[in-house]
């Protein structure tokens, strides 16, 4: 069979599974197991299939169909242009999450974070996605990230040896428990989704970790921890940075006005939503 068969083939299958992308997920698979892209697979179409990989990308596909995220299955996942590795024990980075990036890079420019040896906090981490990108972006600064997960942080480890070469520091922390320090900048991209709706979430996110995902009765169990305790850390001048859902922006204003913050501000994600909250 060729390339462009098998292609075709999975399509269908994944349609008829339900599967919200089956023409994406269908190309990522098997450019995947073919080691090349997907303008590769469109140039190379009529080129046959070995039985080899025919046979690696039918595990692949069952492993979809089965309900497991594409990122998982391949290993890796693109966010800010940067290649993350990433495994069952770490949130996949999101489009959405970029949301959080770029009100960072907004407020380190506007207090001279990226000039100075500023300090930047980024509690959450998880695959160390949104500290990496930070460093990436800012090299002068240095960044903590901190996530109580230790399966997490390994990911996370692994990916800045491989994209920064362990340019940043990482501590397992419950939140602020083990941080010292304050800091010009805070971020975070916590658990935000009321623990009686984890189970209407899809198949591909209720395979995600559910230490990032369960945010308590409401959500905001762990939004109200970081509030409340980031205020000293923050150096005088300093932001913190919360990625949460976008209905429930208004209550967390409400708490941060309550816990002696100034009126926040917010950040919209591409689709027009409030992502980010930043005081």
């Amino acid at each position: 069979m060729t390339i462009r068969e098998i292609f075709c083939q999975a399509c269908v299958r994944l349609r008829d599974a339900g599967i919200d992308t089956p023409v994406l997920d269908a190309g990522v698979l098997l450019a995947a197991v073919l080691h090349t892209d997907r303008v590769g697979l469109i140039i190379a179409g009529e080129r046959p299939v070995s039985d080899e990989a025919w046979s690696a990308y039918m595990r692949m596909l069952e492993r979809r169909l089965s309900g497991e995220c594409v990122a998982y299955i391949v290993g890796h996942k693109e966010f800010w242009g940067l290649d993350f590795t990433v495994t069952p024990d770490v949130l996949v980075p999101r489009p959405d999450t970029e949301t959080l990036v770029e009100a960072a890079l907004s407020c380190m420019a506007t207090h001279r974070v990226s000039d100075t040896h500023g300090e930047i906090l980024d509690l959450c981490t998880g695959s160390g996605a949104v500290a990496i990108v930070l460093k990436h972006e800012c090299p002068m600064a240095h960044v903590v990230a901190s996530d109580i997960s230790p399966a997490a942080l390994a990911v996370a480890r692994q990916n800045a040896a491989r994209l920064l070469g362990d340019a940043v520091q990482f501590i397992e922390s419950d939140l602020f428990s083990k941080i010292d320090g304050q800091f010009d900048l805070i971020t975070a991209n916590p658990p935000y989704v009321p623990s009686a709706l984890i189970a209407d979430l899809t198949p591909e996110v209720r395979g995600e970790p559910l230490l990032a995902l369960d945010g308590g009765n409401d959500g905001l169990d762990l939004i109200r921890r970081i509030i409340s305790d980031a205020k000293p850390r923050l150096k005088p001048g300093g932001v913190l940075l919360i990625e949460a859902d976008p209905e429930e922006m208004d209550t967390i204003t409400r708490i941060l006005l309550a816990e002696g913050y100034e009126q926040p501000r917010l950040y919209y994600d591409v689709a027009g939503k409030a992502r980010v909250i930043g005081t």
